[in-house]
């Protein structure tokens, strides 16, 4: 199309991204979760993605062809990061072995493009045997985080129906962005690759969307904090909660503490840590000015 590499279908899917990503920006504007900050990056990064796997390389590029892979390529591995980054929030991942935290992740990647793409690049002078040496090692560590992820989210008896979404889309979400590498090998196929990668993008924009209904579902168990929120707005000097908000994950847990669950319960529904509950309760109780979790249940509980 439009005489360069780019297919209908990526063209197709750069459109629908764009607009996604317009659509999240004008609603962030309204909005005080912090959430929505993360979604914009992560929907800007595959707006990117699209824009550069699909019109490069091209034969007018200034400058070698290799630059135009760097470019490709570091796209495409900033996204799949920041993907991983994205889950490894929420999720609260503390599981992996092998100390692959995001940084230690990051580095692995680069290392491997560094040494294992441009060094035989250079060397052979072979686009498709770079593309091997590289995929092999990457591959690996996407399908162990791929493995390690389903094995965790799968062994939990969740009765949440929200949470049960939301662990199948993020297991869709996660499956495609692994293959990226395999996909990479397997040629320059459009039409297959940029659809399996943006199905990562639309669950975790359906994971965002059914997140909002859930939040307006429960919105009445939240209608007594609200009422203190807008009574704060008449306050010379508001307080926290009026500042800042809570945020979605704060509001998940008021939530799931106002239907009197224990903070362990809470963290294996949403598969984070019990002192992470914790911290995200005394954030909430401060934002509320309450000093505990009985005050705030007898003042803000939809029973009382």
């Amino acid at each position: 199309m439009f005489g360069t590499e780019i297919h209908w279908t990526t063209f197709f899917y750069l459109l629908i991204d764009v607009f996604i990503v317009l659509v999240a920006y004008s609603k962030s504007r309204r909005l005080r979760h912090d959430n929505l900050n993360r979604f914009l990056i992560l929907g800007c990064l595959f707006v990117t993605y699209n824009l550069t796997g699909g019109l490069l390389p091209i034969e007018n590029f200034p400058g070698p062809l290799i630059v135009q892979y760097i470019i490709t390529y570091g796209v495409a591995i900033t996204m799949c990061l920041y993907v991983v980054h994205y889950f490894y929030n929420e999720y609260d991942i503390t599981f992996l072995k092998f100390q692959l935290t995001i940084t230690n992740i990051t580095f692995l990647i680069v290392a491997c493009f560094l040494l294992l793409f441009l060094g035989p690049y250079f060397w052979t002078d072979s686009i498709d045997l770079s593309r091997i040496y590289f995929t092999v090692p990457v591959s690996v560590i996407c399908l162990y985080l791929c493995w390690e992820f389903w094995r965790k989210i799968t062994k939990s008896n969740i009765t949440n129906p929200f949470v049960k979404r939301r662990n199948k889309l993020s297991l869709i979400s996660i499956t495609c962005i692994a293959l990226l590498p395999i996909l990479t090998v397997i040629g320059d196929y459009q039409w297959l690759t940029f659809t399996i990668i943006n199905i990562t993008f639309y669950t975790i924009a359906t994971i965002e969307i059914d997140r909002y209904l859930y939040l307006l579902e429960n919105k009445g168990k939240m209608s007594a904090i609200f009422s203190y929120y807008n009574s704060m707005k008449e306050v010379p000097i508001s307080s926290d909660f009026y500042k800042n908000g809570l945020t979605r994950r704060e509001i998940e847990i008021a939530l799931s503490i106002l239907d009197d669950k224990s903070y362990k319960e809470i963290g294996e529904d949403f598969f984070i840590a019990e002192s992470t509950v914790s911290k995200h309760a005394s954030n909430i109780f401060k934002k509320t000015n309450v000093k505990k979790r009985t005050e705030f249940l007898m003042r803000f509980s939809p029973q009382q």
